[in-house]
Order: C-alpha cells, then sequence, then structure tokens
C-alpha cells in the first residue's frame, strides 16, 4: 500500500540552522494511511507557497467565487524578515492550519498536492557534520499547543540517552544503535518506540535499549493507578514471559500503570499483567485516532529479554513485582465492590457515636518518658567548650 493518505500531521516544534545562512525550518511527524510515520523539514515560505498554489487548484473552496463558500483555512504570509519570535508565534496557528486542512473533503485532503508535499524528501533524511561551525537549535512545540515566547526562552537541550545493548533495525524507519552510543531523544511515544538522532542518523529506537545518563529512569514512570483506565484491545498478544498476559481483540481490559517502554500493566477481573500498549486503544476513541502498530514496528523488545544489557549505572532500575500488582489490584477491586451501608445503619451508628463517649480509632499507647540524667552524666556527656564555660570560676 502507498502514501494514499495521511491520518494525522503533529507539528514538533522546529530548528533554527545556520548553513547555508542563518534560517528556521517547522518539524512535523506525518501519520499515514498505512500506519507508517515519518519526520520532515519545511520553511514557512515553502508551506505559504504549497497554500497559494492550493487555493489556486480549488477557487470555489477558497472563496475566489463566493467568500462564503470558502472552507480552505487562511494562512498569514511571511514577513519580509521572519526571526526567531514569529517562529515561536506562528506555531499555534500552523497547527490548527493542518488540521482543519486534513478535515476537509478528500479531494482536497487527498490531492496529490497535498500529499506530496509532506512526502519525506532527501534533504530530510541529511543531518549537520561536525565540519559545520554551529549545530542547529531545537525548539519543541509546548504541550498545550500555543507557541508563544512566554513557553519557550531559548533553545530546547535534548534529553540525551544511553544505549544499553545493541539494537538492528528492522525496518528503514528504525535507528540502529550500539552498545554505549549516547542519542538525544525527539520524541517519547507511548508505545515504547522513541524518535531519536545522533550527528549522522536519526530513526525509532526501543525505549528498553535506552538509559539516561544521569541516573537510573524508573523515576520517570508514572505510578500505579489502580482505579483503572478503560481500554480495549485492537490487537491480540500471546503471553511469552510468566509476568505478561494474553488477551485476544476485542478484549475490554483496565489499565494500572503506564510505563514508558511500552509494556503496560493491565487488569481482567483478577489477573494483572504486562501487555505491549501498541495493541490497546482507550475505550471509546476512535479507530483512526488510537494508537496502532505501525508498519514494521511491532511491539518493542522488553528490557528482561535483553541480552549483555550493560549499564552504567550501579543502582537498578526498581519495577514492582507482579504480585504487588495483583495484591493491590484484588485490594482495590474489593474496595469497589463492597457495598454501601444503608442509611438507617448510618443513622443508627452516628447515635450510638454520639451517645458513647469519643475514643479515638487505633489508638497507640504513648510512649514512657525516659528519666532524666544525672548531673554527673549531663557533664560527662557535653562538650570540652561546654565544661569549661559551666565549671566554677577559680
Amino acid at each position: 500500500m502507498g502514501d494514499t493518505a495521511i491520518r494525522h500531521i503533529a507539528l514538533l516544534g522546529f530548528e533554527k540552522r545556520f548553513v547555508p545562512s542563518q534560517h528556521y525550518v517547522y518539524m512535523f511527524l506525518v501519520k499515514w494511511q498505512d500506519l507508517s510515520e515519518k519526520v520532515v523539514y519545511r520553511r514557512f515560505t515553502e508551506i505559504y507557497e504549497f497554500h497559494k498554489t492550493l487555493k489556486e487548484m480549488f477557487p470555489i473552496e477558497a472563496g475566489d467565487i463566493n467568500p462564503e463558500s470558502r472552507v480552505i483555512p487562511h494562512l498569514q504570509a511571511p514577513r519580509w524578515f521572519d526571526g526567531q519570535r514569529a517562529a515561536e508565534n506562528r506555531q499555534g496557528a500552523l497547527s490548527e492550519y493542518l488540521h482543519t486542512l486534513l478535515g476537509l473533503p478528500t479531494k482536497i485532503s487527498r490531492c496529490p498536492h497535498l500529499l506530496n508535499f509532506f512526502k519525506v524528501r532527501p534533504d530530510d533524511l541529511k543531518l549537520p557534520t561536525d565540519s559545520q561551525a554551529k549545530k542547529p537549535e531545537t525548539y519543541l512545540m509546548p504541550k498545550d499547543g500555543r507557541g508563544n515566547m512566554a513557553d519557550i526562552t531559548g533553545p530546547l537541550i535534548l534529553q540525551t540517552y544511553r544505549a544499553i545493548a545493541t539494537y538492528e533495525k528492522s525496518s528503514p524507519s528504525e535507528m540502529a544503535v550500539a552498545t554505549g552510543d549516547v542519542v538525544d531523544v525527539v520524541e517519547k511515544s507511548e508505545s515504547g518506540w522513541w524518535f531519536c538522532q545522533t550527528k549522522a542518523k536519526r530513526g525509532w529506537v526501543p525505549a528498553s535499549f535506552l538509559e539516561p545518563l544521569d541516573s537510573p529512569d524508573e523515576a520517570e514512570d508514572p505510578e500505579p493507578n489502580y482505579a483503572g483506565e478503560p481500554y480495549v484491545v485492537i490487537k491480540g498478544y500471546t503471553a511469552v514471559e510468566d509476568d505478561e498476559v494474553s488477551l485476544f481483540e476485542g478484549d475490554a481490559i483496565e489499565v494500572i500503570h503506564k510505563l514508558l517502554d511500552g509494556w503496560w500493566v493491565v487488569r481482567k477481573e483478577d489477573a494483572t499483567g504486562y501487555f505491549p500498549s501498541m495493541y490497546l486503544q482507550k475505550a471509546g476513541q476512535d479507530p483512526a485516532q488510537g494508537p496502532r502498530p505501525g508498519r514494521g514496528r511491532g511491539a518493542p523488545p522488553r528490557r528482561s529479554t535483553i541480552r549483555n544489557a550493560q549499564s552504567i549505572h550501579q543502582r537498578s532500575r526498581k519495577r514492582l513485582s507482579q504480585e504487588t500488582y495483583r495484591r493491590n489490584s484484588v485490594r482495590f477491586l474489593q474496595q469497589r465492590r463492597r457495598p454501601m451501608p444503608s442509611t438507617r445503619g448510618t443513622l443508627n451508628a452516628l447515635s450510638t457515636q454520639q451517645a458513647a463517649p469519643q475514643m479515638p480509632l487505633h489508638a497507640k499507647p504513648q510512649p514512657a518518658v525516659p528519666p532524666r540524667p544525672s548531673a554527673d552524666l549531663i557533664l560527662y556527656r557535653c562538650s570540652e567548650s561546654t565544661k569549661r564555660k559551666l565549671a566554677p570560676a577559680v
């Protein structure tokens, strides 16, 4: 299947480049209908030229004949000189423009002009070399989607990670790493695949093969949520390890711990176990927007299956055991299933408490006060300076 349609375009941010001269390019993560994901770089002047050509191709939808018939969104023209402030402030409007554009009828949202513009070009695969005087500065899009000076005050320092083992890529969109390689993480996907880059290459790497340089990464994982979030299995998986769980497509489960490596702890009735997040979708979510397994990239490998892993940290990652997950999960389910007391029973209990003297529940005995030490013992234990001050004057 070719790149017949674009499912989603996410604006990651922009880069300030200095070769051949200072300029700015926007970074887009393009998700295609075949479930592949590509990162492309475009100048705003290119985007505006694309916009003008699109209006010429669809004059009715552009409002040239009747302004009330316009559906193609507006896009402000570039200035004579676009500096960093303009590049930052334009991000919110640019994201909204692309979102609206993909929601138009298919004759526009799937036209060859749009599809060809966001296909990967040779320049998208070129990276700065060591011979360049200055490395590009990367600015990522704020999480709330608004790009302004209050959100971004300087070049973003991408998180640096180290490969704990050698990973051989299995698809063109992935990146091979060797033990000890240092990479910059551009995007952390919930699927457990992280988009990384080095001076010579970029691509997707399993998060399980990476560790931060400063400390173990268990602190980045969120805390378990034993209340659970309802999800639906969109692709079946058969457990390989003892702590994993087998599920079928269409099963309704609850996610109780979302781990960054893409293997989430899920609960089905009283059973818990690890399951690939790529094969899950939030209940009630549109299938086109849920996390889906990408072509050529299935579930990432788990860290427990990596051989010859070499960490630089003496303290290993702290992981909860499945027994802990099950015990805490069962305890929560029992509390949730416990029936609420009736109104009459509640009123009787309140009247009994009012009639009886109020005594603290689970009262603990107060510790005994130790006897005061003698003056000689105090003088013996104090410092020499205190002894000299307490000594009687001669």
